[in-house]
């Protein structure tokens, strides 16, 4: 039988054949274009969100820095929001590297106070996110992943500010760069990787991921 859900959703389901009917459907590494396309969104609506959080860091970095800097490392999740969710939602390889770096160009182009090197930074946290997923071969998506592959990209976020050339808490104290990377890796966790598990839930409720291997996220478990 033809799967109709796909009329809500994003491109066209194929019709069950007499060759297929009664077997599961093979997940398939390969990209569609509608795979693209739903990233670049996803990477562009993460490009506002990145442009739009480095605003709000301008307005808590003044008193937690004075408070005590490295508790800064707890707003990064943020900035890594782009990876856990497009791969979520996505489910190919390349996809977390894919919209996490696309998202920092965006951020790039609207003007971002840190520059050019928001761009290796970007790829950098998408990585870190796309190495858990691929750890578990790009076949679990559950909550527990998602929590990691936010703390992996926060991990990722946390090197790269301390040890970077352009990184701005290069000039920490050893503990205090050790503090941050695990701040940044709790951030990664909570914000990108919480919140964009429950944001795929509610996408898939909705029948707009009918055409993507996400589009049972909604009754998948929890943990396993």
């Amino acid at each position: 039988m033809t799967d109709t859900s796909a009329k809500h959703g994003f491109g066209k389901q194929e019709p069950t054949t007499p060759a297929t009917a009664g077997t599961p459907a093979r997940r398939t590494h390969a990209w569609r274009v509608v795979d693209i396309v739903l990233a670049a969104l996803i990477a562009v609506a993460g490009g506002v969100i990145f442009w739009a959080w480095s605003q709000g860091a301008n307005l808590i970095s003044a008193p937690v820095n004075a408070f005590y800097p490295p508790l800064t490392g707890l707003y990064a999740g943020g900035w890594m929001i782009p990876a856990v969710l497009g791969m979520l939602v996505i489910r190919k390889p390349g996809a977390a590297v894919f919209c996490e770096t696309v998202a920092a160009t965006g951020e790039l182009i609207m003007g971002s106070q840190y520059g050019a090197s928001v761009l290796f930074s970007g790829f950098l946290q998408g990585l870190g996110a796309e190495l858990i997923f691929a750890a578990f071969l790009y076949k679990r998506f559950n909550l527990p992943v998602s929590l990691l592959a936010g703390a992996g990209a926060g991990l990722f976020c946390g090197l790269n500010d301390s040890f970077l050339p352009w990184g701005w808490n290069v000039a920490y104290e050893a503990g205090d760069k050790f503090a941050y990377i695990i701040f940044c890796a709790i951030s990664g966790a909570v914000i990108a990787g919480g919140l964009s598990w429950l944001a795929t839930r509610g996408l898939a409720r909705t029948g707009v991921l009918a055409s993507f291997a996400s589009r049972k996220a909604a009754s998948e478990p929890v943990f396993s």
